[in-house]
């Protein structure tokens, strides 16, 4: 039995691949949304092995017409959209004075109007059906902006404001279609290797560095039961309350270390050629080249997959500790 069908757009690579994968895995009829033909066969063929359907979609995000007619195919072929997961990016690293304008221009219409444009699409199927949910990928960087990324931090920025708004707008019509945002740590993706960069280095994400299968869960969870906001990782809970009771700190500390915390001195791999104008040739998969530098695994994440089990051992341990006190008490 299928879950329903889901859409997952840039889902041909990194973190997308991978939530593709594990959606699939739980039962869920996957189209794909990217530019890539190669990586689009290549990742239908995993859905497809994994016993369920698959629908290859060549979009551009930022394209709204394009997206809007995506839509339409993938109910036609595959039946009425019941998730409809936003991924799709790229990125451009450097310094904002000396971006070029149009790398912002178009990294924003990417990161930000593709997630407006996947957003309406989903919502104007689901919401007369009474029923859908829409999983917006955020990041820690939605919350604190970092040197370097000014497109990316505006553009994650803007789409949290964004998905607060609907949110609101749905709760005020009394829909049942859900609108849930999870928020990534640093991952291990390709998108290190076709970034268009200004670094003198090989580009890298801050560390801690997850696998893209930790974030991929996570989403994948908040499909199966969802939620308004989920952080995914330490340093994303880190990193959004140091921003909320120290960010006059964060300013001066990553004024300080964030241009080298970018910078991987010692990944002497050849880059792709960037990605932000046309897709990179071939299938690039989920994970990207700092695999010895990533976890597979968060204990917070862990928590939050188990929370009911974490309650309900957090009251245990609090109801033992009354108890002890009490007994403690009535000895005196």
């Amino acid at each position: 039995m299928s879950r329903g069908v889901a859409v997952v757009t840039g889902g041909t690579a990194g973190l997308g691949r991978a939530t593709v994968r594990e959606l699939a895995a739980r039962g869920w009829d996957v189209a794909v949304l990217a530019r890539g033909e190669d990586g689009l066969a290549a990742t239908v063929a995993e859905v497809e092995q994994a016993g369920r359907r698959a629908l290859a979609v060549p979009t551009d995000v930022a394209d709204r017409e394009a997206v809007e007619q995506a839509a339409d195919r993938v109910e036609a072929e595959l039946g009425p959209i019941e998730l409809w997961v936003n991924c799709a990016m790229v990125g451009v690293f450097g310094d904002f004075l000396t971006t070029e304008p149009a790398d912002f221009e178009r990294a924003v219409a990417v990161n930000f109007f593709g997630f407006v444009n996947g957003t309406r699409a989903a919502l104007s199927r689901m919401t007369p059906r009474d029923r859908g949910h829409v999983i917006q990928v955020g990041s820690a960087l939605a919350h604190r902006g970092i040197p370097l990324q000014a497109a990316y931090c505006g553009s994650k920025f803007g789409a949290r404001g964004f998905t607060e708004s609907v949110t609101a707008e749905l709760l005020h019509d009394g829909s049942n279609v859900k609108l849930s945002t999870v928020d990534m740590p640093a991952l291990n993706t390709i998108q290190f290797s076709w970034v268009k960069s200004q670094l003198p280095e090989h580009p890298q994400p801050v560390p801690p560095i997850y696998q893209p299968e930790v974030g991929a869960t996570a989403i994948a969870d908040v499909a199966d039961r969802p939620r308004r906001r989920t952080w995914v990782g330490e340093s994303t809970v880190g990193t959004i309350l140091g921003d909320r009771f120290a960010g006059g700190f964060l300013d001066w500390f990553l004024a300080r270390t964030g241009y080298s915390g970018q910078l991987a001195p010692d990944k002497h791999d050849p880059r792709m050629p960037d990605n932000v104008y046309t897709p990179a040739p071939g299938d690039h998969g989920a994970r990207g080249v700092f695999s010895d530098k990533a976890h597979s695994w968060s204990p917070q994440t862990w928590a939050i997959r188990h929370r009911r089990a974490v309650y309900a051992t957090a009251a245990g341990t609090l109801a033992a500790g009354v108890a002890l006190v009490a007994g403690a008490a009535k000895r005196r």
